[in-house]
């Protein structure tokens, strides 16, 4: 008999659902984050995306960047789906061993990028999650997260320049032709652009002369692959990179979830 699994990414900017029915990814949406909403509209929302193909859950499991949300996160689950979720938080099986100074202050989702990377393509591995802030994860090949960097995003980084510029109009943010632009438009688009992919591989570098025998740098996040093709480190672009954790995480800590309920 086949089961229904609900995996969340709750981030600062989207959260990103995705249903997996055994093994396979279904489907997936992403939903603006809103604080403001309360669990009904949460609910209402999932209900209306997710269907009644799917729509009875065997489990559910968060990565949650968004503490304030986390408790409308749970009564949406329990008055919508009927299951009490399992957040990625202390004390939770991952299969990653987390050797910073302060393991407590790592985001969720670092982690579980971390345990899905490993998972598909060992170590040492980097993943690029190009979010809310961009972040860079050092996963090796013992499966151990020894560290990171944290960037602004790049919409936040274009916004600083809307909003402090008055002359300067907001732009969709893409690849232009050719660097040199022949007007203010594509000069904006020029600067944000290769700029912020300057950033990714300046990083990218400085992280590889650390990191000698780096294997992997995996893209991930709404953006990556806006970047992939032009940087000259990222050799993947993988969207489904963390929802693929949330399953990896769930299905370790199954057996010690169906235990607590029983007791």
């Amino acid at each position: 008999m086949s089961s229904n699994l609900l995996v969340v990414d709750l981030g600062n900017t989207n959260i990103v659902l995705g249903v997996y029915r055994d093994e396979e990814l279904v489907s997936s949406w992403r939903l603006a984050t809103a604080r403001e909403r309360t669990a009904d509209e949460y609910g209402i929302l999932a209900r209306q995306l997710i269907g009644n193909a799917y729509s009875k859950l065997d489990g559910a499991i968060i990565a949650s960047v968004v503490p304030p949300l986390n408790s409308a996160m749970v009564l949406m689950m329990r008055k919508y789906f009927n299951v009490e979720p399992l957040f990625v938080e202390p004390g939770v099986k991952t299969g990653i061993a987390i050797h910073v100074d302060n393991p407590q202050e790592v985001g969720a989702d670092r982690i579980v990028n971390c345990a899905a990377a490993h998972e598909q393509y060992g170590g040492p591995t980097v993943i690029v999650d190009f979010g809310t802030a961009t972040t860079f994860d050092v996963v090796t090949a013992n499966a151990e997260f020894v560290g990171g960097v944290i960037a602004p995003g790049l919409n936040i980084s274009a916004e600083a320049l809307f909003a402090r510029a008055a002359r300067l109009p907001r732009v969709d943010i893409r690849r232009p032709d050719h660097v040199i632009g022949t007007n203010t438009v594509v000069n904006m688009q020029s600067g944000i652009y290769f700029g912020y992919l300057g950033l990714v591989d300046g990083i990218l570098t400085r992280i590889k002369r650390e990191v000698p025998d780096l294997k992997r740098v995996v893209a991930t996040g709404g953006l990556a692959s806006l970047f992939a093709e032009e940087s000259e480190h990222i050799d993947d672009v993988d969207p489904e990179l963390t929802l693929r954790g949330l399953k990896l995480i769930y299905d370790k800590n199954r057996v010690v979830t169906r235990r607590a309920r029983k007791s």
